[in-house]
């Protein structure tokens, strides 16, 4: 869930310092744009920055339907339970623990990463397919440790109340209950989103294109709405749960697991579609 820092690591393929003019790059302009600002993302404020700018800024919009949803009936349709709608007060507590947790947990992260491995950004940009294999196969790995890491914190009573239970407080979510969790969760997830691209050797700009894919997908799990455009919509034959699949997880609490794709519930047994009658029972043992 965070944007660790960018570090020019050792990558599977090499550079001399001069760009080949016989096969020019798509993404070169924007890597050399991104490379103009090297002293910006050479900051060790850059990667919380970045992160929570980018969070904030996907929120943002829902935020904005939420308010309009319960006023004009058309948006309030898309809304997956329609009779729920954040308060104020819940908004601006999400907000407010959002800055906490990225000020107090994150930042002194990236610091310290800063510290021990200075930025040094490569000259090539990364081809385009490579670009988008890294980011999905990234997307698929982070799936995986995240769908371990919350069936363990499910199954586990004690690592639940301890860590978990924070991010169950809201059975009805809205974007900004993405990040609306325990540190403990917060920083395993950031290790996550971290690790995946360090595994592949990731050229710094695929790790950045990850980040922000990483970001908006959270972002929407937890919105609360089932849009036209949405990703599960996007994706075939129910590969992807979105956000319906989220807010079903937190109504029945038992089930959906993986934060984006179902495979590993359908595999583990733990995908539902569907409310059913156990709605209540799940939602008293979610705030138990």
């Amino acid at each position: 869930m965070s944007c660790h820092h960018i570090q020019n690591r050792s990558l599977p393929f090499r550079y001399d310092g001069v760009l080949d003019k016989h096969s020019p790059l798509v993404l070169q302009p924007l890597w050399d744009f991104v490379r103009s600002q090297d002293t910006l993302i050479g900051s060790p404020f850059f990667p919380v920055l970045f992160n929570f700018t980018t969070y904030t800024a996907f929120c943002l919009p829902f935020v904005a339907l939420d308010f309009f949803s319960t006023r004009i009936p058309a948006l309030r349709k898309y809304k997956i339970q329609p009779l729920m709608a954040p308060t104020l007060g819940m908004i601006v507590r999400c907000l407010a623990q959002s800055v906490y947790h990225h000020a107090v947990g994150i930042f002194p992260v990236t610091v310290a990463h800063w510290y021990w491995a200075p930025v040094n950004l490569p000259l090539k940009a990364p081809e385009l397919p490579r670009l988008l294999w890294d980011v999905t196969v990234c997307l698929l790995l982070f799936d995986f440790l995240s769908f371990l890491w919350h069936l363990l914190h499910h199954r586990v009573p004690w690592l639940y109340k301890t860590f978990h239970k924070v991010h169950h407080k809201h059975v009805s979510t809205f974007a900004l209950t993405t990040q609306y969790s325990s540190m403990w969760e917060l920083l395993w997830l950031g290790c996550f989103a971290a690790v995946c691209p360090t595994l592949l050797r990731c050229h710094p700009l695929t790790e950045i294109t990850f980040h922000v894919a990483n970001i908006w997908l959270s972002v929407e799990d937890h919105c609360g709405y089932d849009l036209p455009w949405s990703t599960h919509k996007l994706v075939p034959w129910g590969l992807y749960g979105g956000a319906p699949h989220h807010d079903l997880h937190h109504l029945k609490f038992r089930f959906n697991y993986a934060p984006y794709l179902t495979h590993w519930d359908r595999l583990f047994g733990t995908l539902s579609h569907a409310v059913g009658d156990n709605r209540a029972p799940e939602k008293k043992l979610a705030e138990d």
